[in-house]
C-alpha cells in the first residue's frame, strides 16, 4: 500500500474517531470490484437511468447522492440483482455480468443492506444474524445454537460492539446497533461489496455517527462500500469517491481530493439551478 493510501485511511479513521481498528485487509488489485460502463435502465418508455459510469474499489467508500427520483433506487436494484440493466455493461471483478436474481448477486459477493434492514425485531440477535443460514450439528441436524451465539458475539465485536447478551430481541437494540448487526452479517457471509441504502436516514445525530463508524470499519476491512445517502455531510465524513445523480444521469463524479464538502453540498442542493433561479427572481422584481 502506498503512503498516500495509508494517509487517506488514517485520515478517514481520525475524522470519525475510530479507536484501535482491526487489521486492514490490503489489496493490490486495481480492478474495481464493481464497474458500470454506460449503464442505463428503461421501464417501457420511461428512462430511469442513462449513461452511468461507476467504479467501486475494494477498501473504499463510494458515495452515491441524489434527491428523490434521481435514480438511486434503480441503481441499487441493478447492482443487487433485482433488475437487469437495459444498456451498457456491468463488470464484477473485471468480468461482464447480468444478474438474474438477488441470489446471483449474493453469490458474487454483493450484499445489500436496505433501510428496513430485513431483521425480525422479536427474534434474538443471533437468530437474526444467521437467519436463513443456520448452522446445524449431528445426524439430526439440530441447530448449533451455542456456536451461532459465539460467532455472533465475535463478529459484532469486530465492528466495535461488545454485546454479550445475544439472546435479547434485536428490536431492543438502538438503530445504530441494528445497522451494525446487518452489516456484520453481510461481512461474515462473504460479502466483497456492501451496498448501504440510506443507513442514516431515520437516525439522530449520535446514532448516525455510530453507523458511519461501522461504514468506515467495513471499508478498512477491505470491502468495497457503496453508501447511498441524501446527506452530503455524512458522505464526506467517510467517502473516498462521490457521485451525484439527477434525473437518472450523473451530475457529478469526483474523488475526495477534487471536491470540498461545501461544493458537494452546493451540487446536492441544486448548484447551478439555484443560481439561475436566484437570478430570475432578482431580475423579475
Amino acid at each position: 500500500m502506498s503512503a498516500a493510501e495509508q494517509d487517506e485511511r488514517g485520515a478517514r479513521s481520525e475524522r470519525i474517531e475510530i479507536l484501535a481498528p482491526d487489521a486492514i485487509t490490503e489489496s493490490t488489485d486495481t480492478v474495481p470490484v464493481i464497474q458500470l460502463e454506460g449503464v442505463g435502465k428503461t421501464y417501457g418508455t420511461v428512462r430511469a437511468l442513462t449513461g452511468i459510469d461507476l467504479a467501486v474499489q475494494a477498501g473504499e467508500v463510494t458515495c452515491v447522492l441524489g434527491d428523490n427520483g434521481a435514480g438511486k433506487s434503480t441503481l441499487i436494484k441493478i447492482m443487487a440483482g433485482l433488475h437487469a440493466h437495459t444498456s451498457g455493461t456491468m463488470l464484477i471483478s473485471g468480468k461482464p455480468r447480468t444478474f438474474g436474481s438477488p441470489r446471483e448477486a449474493v453469490e458474487a459477493g454483493i450484499a445489500t443492506v436496505y433501510q428496513d434492514l430485513a431483521l425480525a425485531p422479536l427474534m434474538s440477535v443471533w437468530r437474526n444474524f444467521f437467519l436463513a443460514n443456520e448452522l446445524r450439528k449431528g445426524p439430526l441436524k439440530l441447530l448449533d445454537a451455542e456456536r451461532m451465539k459465539r460467532i455472533t458475539r465475535e463478529e459484532l465485536a469486530k465492528m466495535g460492539i461488545d454485546l454479550q447478551d445475544v439472546d435479547r430481541p434485536v428490536g431492543s437494540l438502538s438503530g445504530g446497533q441494528r445497522q451494525c448487526v446487518a452489516i456484520a452479517r453481510a461481512i461474515y457471509f462473504g460479502a466483497k461489496v456492501l451496498i448501504l441504502d440510506e443507513p442514516t436516514a431515520a437516525l439522530g445525530v449520535k446514532q448516525s455517527g455510530v453507523v458511519l463508524k461501522y461504514v468506515a470499519r467495513a471499508a478498512d476491512s477491505g470491502l468495497g462500500v457503496v453508501f447511498i445517502t441524501h446527506n452530503p455531510h455524512h458522505a464526506f465524513l467517510v467517502g473516498d469517491h462521490f457521485v451525484i445523480l439527477k434525473l437518472g444521469e450523473m451530475a457529478l463524479d469526483a474523488a475526495r481530493d477534487e471536491i470540498t464538502v461545501e461544493q458537494l453540498t452546493e451540487q446536492m442542493a441544486g448548484g447551478d439551478e439555484l443560481a439561475e433561479l436566484a437570478h430570475e427572481m432578482r431580475t423579475g422584481d
